[in-house]
């Protein structure tokens, strides 16, 4: 029999579960990801603890699915760079790095736990994948930059790889030493930026 609920409870089930996977966002910026549990991830969402379950089977669900957010939002701001027209690829490749960079530290508890912390194997797999998807944009402007003689003949996929290897170690060195050392975000990311950018030319 028709129903006119369903599609207001579907959009209730959507809400709920984009609540949650904010919750658990902002939960692992303030405790990290191996300290966060679910039961305060629905306070802060506004549900009971059940709810959370009803969406998520596991908190490594959970806490996967909240990093393939951040990491998917991420690239496409890379990509987004990485595909503007008119710009050489070395100019591409330091302002992919700086803007993420940037990001990142603007980010710093979240990018922290990112980048550095400990996870779940099945939370720990978003984050390979994401690196290696930041990996291909580079390798592929590599490869673009080396065909139009703007980059000398190298191996892509090896530089490519490195370049993402650089900048997070450079972003853990600053977010390590934040609560002491406030980084500055602008001066680290210009220097990541030009240090890439020098590994390919």
């Amino acid at each position: 029999m028709p129903t006119t609920s369903s599609p207001k409870v579907a959009a209730r089930l959507a809400d709920s579960r984009r609540r949650i996977l904010e919750a658990a966002r902002v939960v692992a910026a303030d405790q990290g990801f191996a300290a966060a549990q679910v039961a305060v991830v629905a306070a802060v969402a506004g549900v009971a603890t059940g709810s959370v379950y009803r969406h998520f089977p596991s908190k490594a669900s959970l806490f996967a699915e909240m990093l393939r957010d951040v990491c998917e939002r991420e690239l496409a701001v890379v990509r987004a760079i990485a595909a503007e027209p008119g710009r050489s690829a070395p100019d591409r490749i330091g302002t992919c790095v700086e803007a993420f960079v940037d990001r990142a530290l603007r980010g710093d508890n979240l990018a922290y736990a990112v980048i550095v912390e400990p996870m779940d194997p099945e939370v720990d797999q978003v984050r390979l994948e994401a690196r290696a998807a930041l990996a291909a944009v580079f390798t592929a402007l590599i490869v673009e930059g080396v065909a139009a003689g703007e980059l000398p003949p190298q191996d892509a996929q090896v530089r490519g790889a490195a370049i993402v290897g650089a900048y997070l170690e450079g972003l853990v060195t600053s977010l390590a030493d934040r609560a002491d050392h406030p980084p500055d975000r602008a001066a680290v990311a210009v220097e990541l930026a030009r240090f890439c950018q020098g590994a390919v030319r």
